[in-house]
């Protein structure tokens, strides 16, 4: 055979034989069916490209290890969360029954909650706490700014690690920089060690640059935490009137409940560098100091998929009166859409507050154009004035709660690792509820959506089409 005559088969072979391949995996790995559709035929028209493509985004190659610190942990005189376990009884007895079953994380009682508004509030709170931790510190932000309020942050890291404290700091790879990250560098020069979620340079890692750790976590000697949507950065200080300031929300926890969220940090801080954190010194046992029913929840493209967003659902089916959302990305899936319009239907209020203009363009774009089938249902879009909130809130009729670091789109309830807290609390609910009555803004209404021109409609629809990669 001439070396013509070779290439031509290694050329037919590559054009067949990786469709196939690629066909022959999504059929057996993509439980959803436009998904799996979509991707065979990519591959089909574009043989080369799309099965790179596929490589790259279409494959969920997380598989992280059992997840049972909780049962591995021993304390003497045995397991204290054992007498905390609370059992929900009436109208949300159903949902803290799923809920538990799917996390296989108890309901705790013995909870307290303070909810911070804006970097303004949440930052002096969360560096007296870092101030006054004497044993351990773990840190997790989505993005961790090497501005001025990063290095506030970290010079109280490194006073602590001066003192003795045990100090870990997880950012993701995204987030916080991917070819250049200033905050790991300067936590390094006090030998605080940092490490960077799903990060790496290397072409075969490459696969891993769409999954994100979106977490926002603060345990400090494992019985003072903080959760929420605020990341660090001057932008989250309102009072510097940066470019694009962000409004936020983030919660102070106490109790049983820290727990949970230390067990979450330590999850991803053991996926990501190998090195597992145990003992008195990150898990304590855990001391009741209110009287709140919480539990934490977890999601990600792992043995977590989904667990969010099914939370959410249950949530919305069992709704008797009104179900209000903040978010400041709305785009949900066609499930959670369908759920969100039934309630709707059956004369459940739904209140959804979104930022006029958020920080991305293009997400915005993608929600204009997925907005009328929510006001043909009967649903309340509000558009909220500046400045941007990145605020996550769910309330369900005034009683339970669930925030955390979620949006509501589907790389964050697909493709992120996300966590959320779920409360339950009339008092917590109300104040969340007012909160989001007070900033919801202007009602958009159809007539909004009818004036936008054929251009832009189509600009909408386009580039709702790319999502989740945004």
């Amino acid at each position: 055979m001439t070396y013509t005559t070779l290439l031509g088969i290694f050329l037919t072979i590559l054009r067949w034989g990786f469709p196939v391949l690629v066909t022959v995996h999504a059929l057996l790995n993509k439980r959803n069916t436009a998904a799996c559709a979509g991707w065979i035929g990519v591959c089909w028209v574009m043989p080369l490209l799309g099965t790179a493509l596929y490589l790259m985004f279409g494959i969920n190659r997380v598989h992280r290890r059992a997840k049972k610190m909780m049962n591995r942990h021993v304390w003497e005189g045995g397991d204290p969360l054992a007498q905390l376990r609370h059992v929900m009884d009436g109208n949300l007895g159903p949902l803290a029954r799923m809920l538990g079953r799917l996390t296989e994380r108890p309901l705790l009682q013995g909870n307290a909650v303070t909810c911070l508004h804006d970097g303004d509030n949440a930052y002096p709170v969360m560096l007296e706490a870092i101030n006054a931790a004497s044993h351990s510190i773990m840190l997790c932000s989505y993005i961790f700014r090497a501005d001025q309020v990063g290095n506030d942050f970290a010079d109280a890291l490194g006073a602590a690690k001066k003192r003795g404290v045990e100090v870990r700091v997880l950012v993701d790879g995204i987030g916080s920089g991917y070819f250049f990250c200033g905050i790991k560098r300067r936590l390094a020069r006090d030998g605080i060690h940092c490490a960077q979620f799903m990060h790496s340079i290397w072409p075969w890692r490459m696969p891993f640059i769409n999954l994100r750790n979106h977490r926002k976590i603060l345990v400090v000697d494992g019985r003072v935490g903080f959760m929420g949507g605020l990341n660090i950065g001057e932008e989250n200080l309102l009072r510097l009137r940066t470019k694009l300031p962000v409004a936020d929300t983030h919660f102070r926890l106490e109790g049983p409940v820290v727990h949970q969220l230390a067990e979450a940090f330590a999850w991803d801080w053991a996926f990501t560098t190998g090195e597992e954190l145990e003992g008195h010194r990150y898990l304590p046992s855990p001391v009741p100091v209110g009287d709140i029913p919480m539990r934490i929840v977890t999601s990600g493209p792992d043995a977590d998929l989904e667990k969010i967003e099914f939370g959410m659902l249950q949530a919305i089916t069992l709704a008797k009166r009104h179900v209000r959302f903040m978010t400041p990305y709305f785009i949900p899936d066609d499930r959670f859409s369908t759920e969100l319009n039934l309630a709707a239907l059956r004369g459940v209020t739904i209140d959804v507050v979104v930022p006029r203009s958020s920080n991305h363009p293009q997400i915005d774009y993608a929600r204009d154009a997925n907005l009328r089938q929510f006001l043909d249902a009967g649903c309340r879009i509000w558009m909220a004035k500046p400045p941007f909130n990145h605020s996550k809130l769910m309330v369900v009729d005034e009683e339970w709660s669930f925030v955390g670091s979620t949006n509501l789109d589907v790389r964050s309830l697909r493709l992120n690792f996300e966590i959320n807290l779920e409360i339950y609390d009339t008092k917590v609910a109300g104040d969340l509820a007012a909160f989001m009555d007070k900033h919801r803004g202007t009602r958009l209404t159809h007539h909004d959506i009818d004036r936008k021109s054929l251009l832009v409609q189509l600009r909408n629809s386009a580039v709702r089409l790319f999502l989740p990669y945004l």
